[in-house]
Formats: C-alpha cells, structure tokens, sequence
C-alpha cells in the first residue's frame, strides 16, 4: 500500500488519462492541466482543468480492525490503511461553448470505459510511498450532484458558474506509519475459584 504521495499520484494518474483520451480531438489537441481557478486559465490551445476540491474519508471502509504481522517474539500491530476518497472538478476552457462540450463529453467518455486504473495506468512515486509498482486499483465514477450542488463549489471558490462534471475517485488508501509492537503470551495462569 502507498504512503503520503497517493493523493498527488492519483491526480498525476488521471490527468494522463485525460491527457491520452483529449489527443485525437482538434490540432493542437486540448490539455488536461491541474490547476485552481486564480490567474488567467489558456484557450489557445484549449484546456481541461482538474480541480481537487475535496478529500474525504471513505465513510464504506474506515472502521476495519488493526493489521496484526506475527515477528519473531511479538506482533506487530498497525492501524489499516486511511481510506480516502478524492473529488474532483473538470471544467473545459475553449473560447467556444461547443469546443468546451466536446471536451468534457470526449473526457467522460473515456472515465466511463475505463473506470479502473491499476498496474501501468498509475503514476507518480514508485511503492512504498507512491502508486507505481503498488497493487492499488483507482475506481473512478461519475457524481450525481445537482446544479444547486455544484453551484455551492463555485461559490465556495468564489468564481462564476460553469459548465462542469464531478468525479469521484476511491479507495485511495494511505498508510499507516506508526506500529506498535507487543509481546506473544508465553503462559497463563488459570485461578479457578471454588464456590463456598
């Protein structure tokens, strides 16, 4: 399980993915980008912007038992994995609304087949502390918020509404560093009182 890059090698993750699905588009192609919304955003050439809005605890995951490794003399016992999962914001930015619908719709499509990125599909850091060589499977899909929903991250980042998609990505795991070990039981003393 990876350490304190997953969250990073996640949007690295699905950016290429954007980036690969947006090439067959126009000359030059749109570019998925990470970014914020402050500052001047390019239409020349057209960007997709990936917005991490929000990380959350996995409400499905996080109250599973501690991970119990038998060593020599002792265990090792070691919270599970943080279960995080990471929303996201894509918004298009051509100059023309129906560039910007071609967009988002070539880059739903292309979530949409491939909701799963595991093995090559991850980027970023090599395993322990990133994505790359971990076992870790990235399921994407599709949120249904409302428009009165989605409004609220617009206002909550104080720009003007847009037209955009939401998607959420989970089980981003985190792990654990701390460990606690204890020692193995080696007898016991029974004390079998006797009723009088």
């Amino acid at each position: 399980m990876p350490g304190y890059s997953v969250i990073a090698d996640t949007t690295e993750t699905i950016l290429k993915a954007l980036n690969d699905a947006l090439q067959p588009l126009d000359t030059p192609p749109p570019v998925a980008v990470v970014k914020d919304f402050s500052g001047p955003i390019s239409t020349s050439p057209a960007s997709l912007i990936l917005y991490l809005y929000e990380i959350i605890q996995d409400p499905v995951t996080r109250n599973r038992p501690m991970i119990r490794t038998d060593v020599v003399d002792a265990v090792e016992l070691r919270k599970p994995p943080l279960p995080l999962t990471l929303r996201y914001m894509l918004t298009a930015f051509a100059g023309d609304r129906l560039t910007e619908q071609r967009i988002l719709a070539r880059a739903m499509q292309s979530l949409y087949d491939h909701p799963m990125r595991l093995g090559p599909d991850l980027q970023g850091d090599p395993a322990p502390i990133g994505l790359v060589g971990s076992n870790v499977i990235l399921r994407t899909h599709l949120s249904m918020l409302t428009l009165e929903e989605k409004t609220r991250i617009w206002y909550a980042i104080q720009q003007p509404y847009r037209l955009c998609v939401v998607y959420e990505v989970r089980l981003v795991e985190v792990d654990a560093e701390e460990i606690v070990r204890v020692g193995t039981v080696r007898s016991r003393l029974l004390d079998m009182a006797v009723p009088a």
